[in-house]
């Protein structure tokens, strides 16, 4: 009697091997892949507080105003597949209940334009494609993917430079689970600005050169630890202008102690995180566990089968010699 292996077995065994060179390389190949900025990102987050402006038709700061922070970011599709890397474009709009409803975001309190291009798996800055500003750091509109427990470099564009950002546990964020960090800015100079004398205090001069000064209240950014992506926002500017040389600020341009996302774009934050941060665990994480589970117990019966194999009786040899009456 000899054994040979049935096709049933044979299959399982090749069915078991193939998931079980499938697992690691999905943790391995596709997951690292799947882990990257996108291109054709088109969101819209809006901050929302209270606080003090500089109003130009009064001449004077108000205060107790309500103030409005919109920021949409649209990925540039074609500079982004000829570079390689994330282009975003980003326009930002500060407004007061005045400016709002705005028909052109130029009517705002105060409206920047940017470009933001980032390496599509680091989330490091990449300097090309007409970027504004040149900026650095570990961070700006979203975190690196695989958010660790540990201080990160987040770019101020107001500051023109990085601010270091501390790890401060985790917070949920309608109902979800992220990292917080937090932060503040020290006041700083950052530039100047050509205003009459009279607003700086210095009415015998038509005009001075003031210093612009910046600081931040508070900094506080909650991201999803698998994506990066910031699921609330919370900065507390203050502007302000000084006379040449003054160690005092003269007149604010612009103060509040907390803007924050607003729960629309909370839950918006949420449901997209939800959703990236589910597809790459099933990338991840759910589909090389149940390969390498299902691989394994195949590839276990499959050999056993091949092992046992079935039994059938031995044919004739036919070079055997003959004996013939």
């Amino acid at each position: 009697m000899r054994r040979t292996a049935s096709p049933l077995s044979l299959i399982l065994l090749g069915i078991g091997t193939f998931l079980l060179v499938l697992a690691p390389m999905l943790v391995w190949y596709v997951e690292p892949r799947a882990a990257v900025n996108p291109i054709d990102i088109d969101t819209t987050a809006v901050y929302r507080g209270t606080g003090s402006y500089f109003d130009t038709d009064e001449i004077k700061t108000v205060h107790d105003q309500r103030i409005t922070v919109t920021q949409q970011v649209r990925g540039n599709v074609a500079d982004s597949e000829k570079s390689g890397d994330a282009v975003w474009d980003v326009t930002t709009t500060v407004d007061t209940d005045k400016s709002l409803p705005a028909a052109d975001p130029h009517d705002a309190l105060e409206f920047f334009l940017n470009r933001w291009v980032t390496n599509r798996r680091t989330n490091q800055p990449v300097h090309c494609c007409k970027e504004n500003p040149y900026f650095e750091g570990d961070a700006y509109l979203k975190f690196p993917f695989d958010v660790h427990k540990r201080s990160y470099t987040w770019w101020d564009n107001s500051l023109g430079d990085t601010v270091v950002l501390h790890y401060r546990g985790t917070k949920k964020v309608q109902g979800y689970t992220g990292y917080r960090f937090t932060g503040t800015v020290a006041p700083t100079k950052i530039g100047t600005r050509l205003v009459p004398g009279t607003i700086v205090g210095q009415k015998n001069k038509p005009q001075v050169l003031a210093e612009e000064w910046y600081s931040n209240h508070d900094i506080e950014l909650v991201a999803d630890q698998r994506t990066g992506r910031v699921l609330y926002a919370q900065v507390g500017p203050r502007r302000t202008l000084r006379a040449p040389g003054s160690k005092k600020d003269a007149v604010v341009l612009l103060d509040s102690r907390k803007l924050g996302f607003t729960t629309e774009t909370q839950k918006s934050q949420v449901k997209l995180a939800k959703k990236e941060s589910g597809q790459l665990r099933m990338v991840g994480e759910t589909l090389p566990i149940g390969a390498a589970v299902a691989g394994f117990v195949l590839a276990a019966i499959g050999g056993a089968l091949v092992v046992r194999g079935r039994k059938r009786p031995e044919s004739p040899d036919s070079s055997a010699p003959q004996l013939t009456m």
